[in-house]
């Protein structure tokens, strides 16, 4: 197990948001490369890091209930998958007026490879109830909650991280939803949910459970704190919708924001993802309200990650210049023009605005 000295030295690349719970974003250099490295990762969490009695319980409505160990997991047909993961509450602080929760800025997102068995074969061998609505996923993270809770019958005290998700999803074997061991091709660390997870490709991660410590299928839709308190989109014109796929979001990764170039041709380069499937077309704008140019965006490496696209700028004008980048996904979602507001302050994925100066 990872001890404190080696806690410091992992998170020394990031930027800390919170140091009790621990939370933290990567630093921009890491959207540059396809893979994030795992020191660079961000770290999101809800309570103190755990202890983990290194087992997976899998109970609830199941015929043949499982109690796995990373032996277990490891004997089971193995997968890796590269995956971007996004904190739905990435973006937050550029939403007005400013909503509750962490002051994450844009780094709450980044990508690796995960390895693992994927769940519905775990959800296979214990043989679901016909009558199964949720998957109920457990982490043995837990304690007295430092954030307000939405639901009023919640023992703030004492409260454990619980997602479900539709039992229709957790058991299809197409889904591709992993119980995670690795990361970028050595043992989870702490931070990031030793000794197994769950990895939810195309969710935002608050559905990927760290230190997942149980499995249960339940009969009835969830309620809890995190299902249907907190990570629910709570709209000022409309009904409350729960916080699910990541929204289609494009990033600039050159050059800085508020950096100084060169005048002459100028590459700009991002990443863009969604939840709703590949990346159809970037474009990019050099003024407040102009014309909107094509960008080059690399084909996808894979069905979970972020697409990398290019532009080449003719900067040959001195002075301060905006950047305004854009992404549509196969589905025809778009990016607003303003973060959309809600209570809470998750899936900002309004259109990005940088200046550079050229000189």
């Amino acid at each position: 197990m990872d001890t404190s000295a080696d806690l410091r030295d992992t998170r020394a690349g990031l930027q800390l948001i919170n140091p009790a719970p621990y939370n933290a974003e990567a630093p921009p250099e890491a959207l540059v490369g396809e893979i994030t490295p795992t020191d660079l990762h961000y770290v999101r969490s809800n309570f103190p890091l755990p202890e983990h009695d290194g087992t997976l319980q899998v109970g609830g409505a199941v015929a043949r209930p499982l109690t796995l160990t990373l032996d277990d997991l490891r004997a089971l047909p193995s997968h890796e998958r590269a995956v971007t993961l996004e904190c739905a509450g990435n973006g937050r602080l550029q939403m007005r007026p400013l909503p509750t929760g962490e002051p994450w800025g844009d780094y709450a997102v980044s990508t690796a490879r995960w390895k693992g068995a994927l769940l519905h074969d775990v959800l296979a061998q214990a043989e679901p109830s016909a009558e199964g609505i949720d998957v109920r996923f457990t982490g043995a993270d837990h304690g007295a909650y430092h954030l307000k809770p939405v639901l009023a019958d919640t023992n703030r005290e004492d409260l454990s991280f619980v997602r479900a998700l539709p039992l229709a999803l957790a058991a299809d074997p197409g889904s591709d939803i992993l119980i995670a061991y690795e990361m970028n091709g050595e043992p989870l660390g702490r931070d990031h949910g030793a000794p197994f997870r769950l990895i939810v490709p195309h969710w935002y991660a608050v559905a990927s459970v760290k230190w997942l410590s149980r499995i249960d299928v339940l009969t009835e839709t969830l309620t809890g704190e995190f299902q249907t308190g907190h990570y629910m989109y709570e709209w000022a014109d409309r009904p409350p919708e729960p916080v699910d796929l990541m929204r289609v979001r494009a990033r600039i990764t050159a050059p800085a924001a508020g950096s100084t170039i060169p005048a002459g041709t100028c590459t700009v380069r991002g990443k863009a993802w969604s939840g709703s499937g590949a990346i159809a077309r970037v474009e990019v704008s050099l003024t407040g309200a102009g014309e909107w140019f094509p960008a080059t965006l690399a084909p996808p490496s894979g069905p979970y990650h972020w697409q990398e696209w290019t532009f080449d700028w003719d900067a040959v004008d001195v002075g301060r210049h905006t950047l305004r980048v854009k992404a549509t996904d196969a589905a025809g979602n778009g990016q607003p023009e303003v973060p959309l507001w809600n209570r809470l302050g998750y899936g900002n994925n309004a259109v990005e605005v940088i200046y550079v100066d050229v000189v």
